[in-house]
């Protein structure tokens, strides 16, 4: 359900010589670039810059980042990283910039896979020589921090669901919105973040049996701050991750005007698993498809680079 396919009758060196010729000439031709890097999948892109390399015995990734600027580079950088990459570049800049990105963090390990955590871990290791455990534990704090390490380690059960404890999960998380102490925010945290997804949607179905109010109301009634952000995160993610992100890219682009980073890192890490199904979402829910949205909010190439990436149908415009 990704917006960019494998590009049929791809040729690596064709591509490899049309970025070089529009990254050589006096001035970069940025529409060849949005031609071919946003026409290619990963792995495809991936094997251009291998051919670039051969060919003219430099770094593609390095040619971008000296000849673009501002939010078109991030775009045109950010599509030449393997997706694992990518989560560990987005990880670090988010907890070693001049500000923690906290919102990042939740995006990222909210979302992810138990493997899609192991590929990136590993790879945070390999481009930054330490380990994001280690990062995330001294660069946040609190029930956040503790939530966040539990999400990091990608131990959460996979396919198990047991009916006859779903009903005592509820009740400990019914019982952690009440109480709200330590040690209830920690059983909270640990069912959210371990259960499997199919044991999670039987405990919130008991939990609205128990408590009458849906979960997420419930979360975001009784705590507050990032830690409830995340859980919130967590629940979302777990029902229907394509809304998820929809709400997240409606926020980044409507909230306090246009928060780039966000809309760049959703799209490019979405545009090969399920970018069709947030906008489909994202069209249902806001009444404007997200295609008409960045249009009217980003401009230049900058903007043919993200509506490249999201595509868009004939009525979307």
């Amino acid at each position: 359900q990704g917006t960019i396919l494998p590009a049929p009758n791809f040729n690596p060196i064709m591509d490899a010589q049309l970025l070089g010729g529009a990254l050589q000439g006096i001035s970069c031709e940025k529409d060849v670039l949005i031609d071919i890097l946003t026409q290619r999948c990963n792995s495809q892109r991936l094997m251009i810059a291998e051919a670039y390399r051969d060919m003219y015995g430099r770094d593609l990734l390095t040619d971008l980042k000296e000849n673009l600027s501002h939010h078109f580079k991030e775009v045109m950088v950010g599509l030449m990283y393997p997706p694992a990459s990518y989560d560990a570049h987005e990880l670090w800049h988010a907890l070693k910039g001049v500000d923690i990105e906290e919102k990042c963090l939740i995006d990222i390990l909210a979302s992810r896979s138990n493997m899609e955590i192991f590929q990136m871990k590993e790879a945070y290791l390999m481009q930054y020589n330490t380990d994001l455990q280690q990062d995330i534990d001294s660069e946040t704090s609190g029930h956040f921090r503790d939530t966040l390490m539990n999400l990091a380690q990608g131990t959460r059960m996979e396919g198990y669901a047991d009916p006859s404890t779903a009903a005592q999960d509820a009740m400990i998380l019914w019982e952690a919105c009440q109480q709200k102490t330590g040690e209830h925010k920690n059983m909270l945290q640990m069912i959210l973040c371990n259960r499997s997804h199919q044991q999670l949607w039987m405990v919130f179905q008991e939990f609205q049996n128990i408590s009458g109010q849906d979960i997420v109301d419930a979360i975001n009634e009784c705590y507050d701050g990032y830690f409830q952000e995340l859980l919130v995160a967590i629940v979302l993610c777990i029902r229907d991750k394509p809304s998820y992100f929809a709400y997240r890219l409606y926020n980044a682009i409507h909230d306090f005007g246009f928060h780039n980073k966000t809309v760049i890192r959703i799209l490019i890490a979405r545009s090969e698993i399920d970018l069709m199904n947030i906008r489909q979402r994202y069209k249902e829910r806001y009444g404007k498809s997200l295609f008409h949205d960045i249009k009217h909010f980003a401009s230049g190439h900058y903007e043919s680079a993200l509506l490249a990436i999201c595509a868009g149908d004939t009525e979307d415009y």
